[in-house]
C-alpha cells in the first residue's frame, strides 16, 4: 500500500531531503559563517538608515521642506525595498548555487555604495529639470508633485531595490547551509538588520553628520558598503561550487499555521502590522515633539527608542523559537492593540510626569516601547510562519509589510491626523490590530491549543484588554486641552494652537511655541523697509506666524507677499489680529501655502525686501535651509540691485557661539554688506543684508521714511515711544558681524551640507571648533 501525504509533510520530506543533498563546502565552517552574514546585515543595516536620513534631507532641499514631499521620498524608499525583496525572491527560484547568490549580494552591496555618490548629483538635476519646466510645472501644483514625485522615483528605486534584494538574497546562501536554523533565518537576518538601523541612527545623528556634513556621511556608508562587497565576494570565492538546491518548488512550500487562522492570513496580517506600525510612528512624532522639542535629537531618539524596542522583541523571538514551535500559542494580538494605545496615556498633558518646569520627555517616550518590542517579536514571526525559510515566499512576505509601511504614513499624515487628531488617530489605526486579536481569541474550539490552568480564556482575556483600552481612550486628552483657552487647527503638516487672552496670546505648532505679541516682530519689517534709500515697491516675508511682520509691511501700502509651510498658521491670523479679514481683502495682500525657499525658486518676481522669520529654536529641524548660503544665493536672484535681506536669529533660545559665527561667515560669504543690530529688549540679531552699501541712517532718517501707517503700526503697542526712538533702541547696539565670526573663526559657514545649527552636539559637548 502506498502511503499518502498531506502537502505539510510534504514540504517536510523534500525539506530533509535537500539537506542531506546539499552541498557540504561550507559545513565545517558554518558558524563561522553565520556570524560573517550577521555582521553583513548589522552594516548594511547601518547604512540604509543613513541612506534614508540623508536622502530625505538633500530631496527637501531640491524639492521644497514639504509634508508632502517628505511622503513622497519616504514612500519611494520603501517602495523600492518592497519590489527588491519580491523581485529577488522570484530569481532565488532560478538561480540557487550559493556561491552566485553570495556574489549577487555583492553586487546589490556594491551598486548601493554607487547610489551614495549618484543620489546627491541626480537630485540636483531634478530641481535644475523642473525650474527649466516651470511653465508647465508652477509652484505649489499638482504637476509639479507629480514631476518632483517622477524624479524621486527614478531617483531612488533602483537604488533602494538593491537594498530590499539583500534579505532574500542571503537567506537563499543560508538555507544550503547545514545547520543553519533555515526555517528562521529571515528573524536572524531581521535582527541584525534591525540592530544596525539602530546604530546607524544614533552614529548620524550624533557625530557623523555634524562632523563630516551630509555628503561625508554618505561617502562613509558607501565605504562600508563596498567593504561588505568585498568581502561577499572573497567568500564565495572560496566557496565550492554547488549543485542546484533541491528544496520544495514553491508551490508545495506552505508556510505553518498561526492561532488556527488560514495560512494565508498571514500575509494580511503582515500587511496590517507594517500599516499600523509606520502610521503610528507619525502619530508620535506629534505627541511627543512637544515635551521633547522640535530638534533632530527628538526625531533621533524616537527612532531610537522604536529601533531598541524592535530589536529587543525580534531577539526575544529568537530566544522562543528556539523551545517552542510556531504552531504554539504566541503572544497575543489584543496586547498589541492594547499596546498601540499607552502613547496616549504617557503624553497626556494632564498627566504631571515633570520635575519642577523640566518635563520628563524619555519617561513620556517610554510609552512606545511595549508596542515596538511586541511588534518586533510578531514580524518576524509571520515572516518565518509564510516563509519556512523559503527566499521568494520571504521576499513576497516582505514586500507586503513592505506595502503595509508605504501606505500607513500616507493615510495617517494626510487623512487620519487631519481629521481626527492624534488621539483618535491612534485609536483608528488599533482598530485593525483589534479585529486580528479578535480573530485569534474567536477561533474554532477545535483548534484551540493547549494552555495552563492560570491562562485565561482567550475570549476572556479580549474583554478584559477591550475594557483597558476603553478606559485609556476616555480617560486621556489631546496636548491642546492644557490651554483652557484656544482655537486649533490641524492639517497634514502640523497641529495649530492659538491661545491666550490679550497681549499674552501665543502660538504653537505641534506645542512648540512659535511666537507671541511682540515688537520684535515689527520692527523685522519696519527696520529694511526704511533702510532703502527710495520708497520700497514690495515685499515678501518667509514665516507667516501671528502675521504681524505681514500686517507691519501691509502698512506701507507695498504689495506684500506671505508664504507660510503650514496651512493652519495663516487661518489663525484673526485670532491674534482684530483687522485680519479687512487687511486679507486688500488686492495689496497675498498668502501662499508652501516652502519659502522652493516658492522663490519657483517664482520669477523680484522684491525690494525680503524678511526671513526661520521657526525657533535656532536647532529647530529644517531651519539651517533658511539660514544657509545656498538658500542667500537664492533670496539675491530674487532681489533687485539695491534690495534688502532680513533675517532674525533668536540666539537667546538656545543658538551656541559657533551657529552665530556660521550664520554670520554665511552671510558675509554671500553679501558684501552685511549688518547686524541686537533686537528691542536685547532679544535676538537682526541680520541686514544687501549688494548695495547700507548707509548708516540715523534714527530720525529712518523715522522720516515711514508713511503715517507704518509709523502708528509701529508704534501700536509701545504708544509712550516715539518712532525715532524706537529706531534708537535698535541703532544703538549694533554689533560687528567680524566680531562675531571671531568668536568661533574655526566654523565652517552654513551650508545645506552643513547644518552647523542643527546639529550641535559634539561642539557643546567639547567645543571642538575652538
Amino acid at each position: 500500500m502506498v502511503k499518502s501525504f498531506s502537502p505539510v509533510e510534504l514540504d517536510q520530506l523534500l525539506h530533509t531531503a535537500s539537506q542531506r543533498k546539499r552541498p557540504h563546502y561550507e559545513s565545517q565552517n558554518a558558524s563561522s559563517r553565520m556570524r560573517w552574514y550577521f555582521v553583513f546585515f548589522v552594516v548594511s543595516g547601518f547604512c540604509s538608515l543613513v541612506y534614508e536620513v540623508v536622502w530625505l534631507r538633500l530631496a527637501m532641499a531640491s524639492f521644497g521642506v514639504t509634508t508632502a514631499m517628505v511622503s513622497i521620498v519616504v514612500s519611494m524608499f520603501m517602495a523600492g525595498l518592497g519590489l527588491g525583496s519580491w523581485g529577488t525572491g522570484v530569481l532565488v527560484r532560478r538561480v540557487a548555487a550559493a556561491p552566485r547568490m553570495l556574489r549577487f549580494y555583492a553586487l546589490a552591496e556594491f551598486l548601493v555604495g554607487i547610489s551614495a555618490l549618484f543620489v546627491p548629483y541626480e537630485l540636483k538635476l531634478g530641481r535644475a529639470l523642473l525650474e527649466v519646466m516651470s511653465t508647465s510645472a508652477a509652484w505649489q501644483s499638482s504637476r509639479y508633485y507629480f514631476l518632483s514625485s517622477l524624479w524621486v522615483a527614478v531617483t531612488m528605486i533602483p537604488w533602494c531595490t538593491c537594498m530590499g534584494s539583500t534579505f532574500p538574497l542571503l537567506m537563499a546562501v543560508m538555507r544550503q547551509m547545514p545547520d543553519a536554523e533555515s526555517d528562521r533565518s529571515f528573524s536572524y537576518l531581521y535582527v541584525a538588520n534591525v540592530f544596525g538601523a539602530l546604530l546607524g541612527t544614533a552614529a548620524s545623528a550624533f557625530f557623523l553628520i555634524e562632523l563630516m556634513g551630509f555628503r561625508g556621511t554618505l561617502h562613509v556608508a558607501a565605504g562600508l558598503n563596498f567593504t561588505l562587497a568585498i568581502s561577499a565576494f572573497s567568500i564565495s570565492l572560496a566557496a565550492l561550487p554547488s549543485s542546484p538546491t533541491t528544496s520544495a518548488p514553491p508551490g508545495l512550500v506552505i508556510g505553518k499555521p498561526l492561532y488556527g487562522l488560514p495560512r494565508g492570513s498571514v500575509l494580511w496580517i503582515l500587511f496590517t502590522t507594517g500599516l499600523v506600525s509606520m502610521g503610528l510612528e507619525v502619530v508620535w512624532i506629534r505627541q511627543f515633539t512637544p515635551y521633547m522639542g522640535n530638534v533632530v535629537y527628538t526625531f533621533a531618539g524616537i527612532l531610537m527608542a522604536y529601533l531598541l524596542a524592535t530589536f529587543w522583541g525580534s531577539q526575544d523571538y529568537r530566544s522562543w523559537a528556539r523551545s517552542h514551535s510556531l504552531e504554539e500559542s504566541a503572544p497575543s494580538w489584543t496586547l498589541l492593540a492594547l499596546f498601540s494605545l499607552i502613547p496616549l496615556a504617557t503624553s497626556d498633558p494632564l498627566l504631571p510626569l515633570r520635575i519642577g518646569p523640566v518635563e520628563l520627555g524619555g519617561v513620556r517616550m517610554s510609552g512606545i516601547v511595549l508596542f515596538c518590542a511586541l511588534a518586533g517579536f510578531l514580524t518576524p514571526m509571520l515572516v518565518d510562519s509564510w516563509s519556512c525559510g523559503d527566499p521568494d515566499r520571504a521576499g513576497t512576505a516582505y514586500a507586503v509589510n513592505v506595502l503595509g509601511s508605504i501606505i500607513g504614513p500616507l493615510v495617517t499624515g494626510f487623512w487620519l491626523l487631519p481629521r481626527l487628531g492624534e488621539r483618535w488617530a491612534s485609536v483608528a489605526l488599533s482598530l485593525p490590530l483589534f479585529a486580528v486579536g479578535a480573530l485569534t481569541a474567536l477561533r474554532k474550539e477545535s483548534v484551540d491549543l493547549p494552555r495552563s490552568r492560570w491562562q485565561l480564556n482567550p475570549k476572556l482575556r479580549y474583554g478584559l484588554v477591550a475594557v483597558v483600552a476603553i478606559l485609556i481612550v476616555n480617560m486621556s486628552h489631546d496636548y491642546e486641552r492644557k490651554f483652557p483657552e484656544r482655537e486649533v487647527r490641524k492639517d497634514y503638516t502640523a497641529t495649530v494652537i492659538a491661545t491666550g487672552k490679550g497681549f499674552d496670546r501665543e502660538l504653537l505648532v505641534n506645542g512648540i511655541g512659535m511666537t507671541r505679541l511682540s515688537t520684535i516682530t515689527k520692527y523685522i519689517a519696519h527696520l529694511p523697509l526704511a533702510f532703502m534709500d527710495r520708497p520700497p515697491r514690495n515685499g515678501l516675508v518667509i514665516c507667516f506666524g501671528m502675521g504681524t511682520t505681514f500686517r507691519s509691511m501691509l502698512s506701507w501700502g507695498i504689495p506684500t507677499t506671505s508664504v507660510d509651510l503650514v496651512p493652519s498658521v495663516p487661518a489663525l491670523f484673526g485670532y491674534f489680529h482684530s483687522n485680519a479679514q479687512q487687511l486679507l481683502s486688500s488686492p495689496l495682500a497675498r498668502i501662499v501655502v508652501d516652502d519659502g525657499r522652493r516658492f522663490l525658486d519657483g517664482s520669477k518676481e523680484s522684491y525690494d525686501v525680503v524678511v526671513v522669520d526661520p521657526p525657533p529654536p535656532p536647532e529647530a529641524t529644517g531651519s539651517s535651509l533658511l539660514y544657509s548660503r545656498e538658500f542667500y544665493g537664492v533670496v539675491k536672484e530674487h532681489l533687485r540691485s539695491d534690495g534688502i535681506l532680513q533675517i532674525w536669529f533668536p540666539e537667546q533660545l538656545g543658538g551656541d557661539a559657533g551657529t552665530t559665527a556660521s550664520i554670520a561667515k554665511a552671510l558675509k560669504q554671500s553679501f558684501p554688506y552685511v549688518r547686524a543690530f541686537q533686537s528691542f529688549d536685547n532679544f535676538g540679531i537682526h541680520f541686514v543684508a544687501s549688494m548695495q552699501p547700507l548707509h548708516g541712517a540715523s534714527a530720525s532718517v529712518l523715522a522720516a521714511r515711514l508713511p503715517p501707517a507704518a509709523a502708528a503700526d509701529f508704534r501700536e503697542w509701545e504708544p509712550n515711544l516715539t518712532v525715532e526712538q524706537l529706531f534708537s533702541r535698535v541703532l544703538s547696539q549694533e554689533r560687528s558681524v567680524e566680531k562675531m565670526i571671531a568668536e568661533d573663526p574655526s566654523v565652517p559657514e552654513l551650508e545645506d551640507d552643513q547644518p552647523i545649527n542643527e546639529y550641535y552636539k559634539l561642539r557643546s559637548w567639547f567645543h571642538y571648533y575652538r
